[in-house]
């Protein structure tokens, strides 16, 4: 027991006289070399331990730069867009031929004849496509919805819904411009071959400009990388073209729900097989085709 005494008291006594003889950096070094010297009644966390604290506590998940993407629009607010959109599209229209009409019975050499009533229609659609192209795509055309359900772009499930809403907007609009403009041959507004084309002959017509517009929208409105403006301004040129080849051989219509809308409005029937018949034909054409040659 003396011996252990005089042992320790010998240590502490060198402790001092190093503390005494030794630079204050020393002194600094040696406290921070005792600190980091773990004393042996200290206690470790066992690994498990450590591991076991990570796990009841999560970490946080990554953030991502990307947005999230937006919910799906409910069939019932697409079947809606299309109503309106094709409504204000197909009264434009009508309104357009009603005025032209109008004004070449009276002397006045019509309001702008066909590039008046092409133009009517390219704007609508720019302004229609703006309007509702997030919400159900802006078909505003039973065969294009049908061409668009075909090939992928649209869920089958979804066509005749489009088309039904489609036909009404189109209906709903024909009723309207024919009580409201009131003209003195409804059957202006209606689609059947005009300038002594055939049936056969105008079949042929709105198959091949059905063909083009459906092979224009099946081009842009299919691209991701296309603008909305892109969409917008692509799909009026077509149908202002379209307007233009066949404004003076069959309308021209394009569109089974514009036909059906004008034919019970004003009871003129001649040869809507062709308009009901070519478009479909032609848009699938159309579709079909440019999924072929796309890159």
């Amino acid at each position: 027991m003396a011996d252990h005494h005089t042992k320790t008291s010998g240590e502490d006594q060198r402790q001092v006289a190093i503390s005494l003889c030794s630079t204050p950096s020393e002194r600094s070094l040696a406290a921070g070399a005792a600190a980091a010297t773990p004393r042996s009644s200290s206690k470790l966390a066992p690994l498990d331990s450590l591991q076991k604290l990570m796990l009841k506590s999560p970490l946080s998940p990554p953030v991502s730069d990307e947005p999230a993407p937006p919910p799906p629009v409910p069939l019932p607010k697409k079947m809606a867009a299309e109503f309106i959109g094709t409504f204000i599209l197909m009264f434009t229209v009508l309104s357009a031929i009603i005025a032209d009409a109008d004004a070449a019975q009276h002397g006045g050499g019509g309001a702008g004849g066909v590039l008046g009533v092409a133009a009517a229609g390219g704007l609508a659609v720019v302004a229609v496509v703006f309007a509702v192209v997030d919400i159900s795509g802006s078909h505003l055309n039973p065969a294009v919805s049908l061409a668009m359900g075909l090939f992928g772009h649209l869920p089958r499930g979804h066509v005749l819904p489009y088309a039904a809403a489609q036909t009404a907007g189109s209906t709903a609009a024909a009723f309207l411009a024919k009580g409201l403009l009131r003209p003195p041959d409804p059957g202006v507004m209606a689609s059947v071959p005009l300038g002594g084309a055939g049936a056969g002959e105008a079949f042929v017509v709105e198959l091949v400009l059905t063909f083009v517009l459906v092979f224009v929208i099946a081009a842009v409105a299919t691209d991701p990388t296309s603008s909305k403006e892109a969409v917008a301004v692509s799909i009026a040129a077509a149908i202002m073209m379209n307007a233009l080849v066949g404004g003076s051989l069959t309308g021209p219509s394009m569109n089974p729900a514009r036909t059906v809308g004008a034919a019970l409005a004003t009871g003129r029937y001649k040869d809507i097989w062709v308009y009901l018949v070519a478009p479909p034909l032609g848009a699938i054409a159309g579709a079909g085709t440019y999924t072929l040659i796309k890159p």
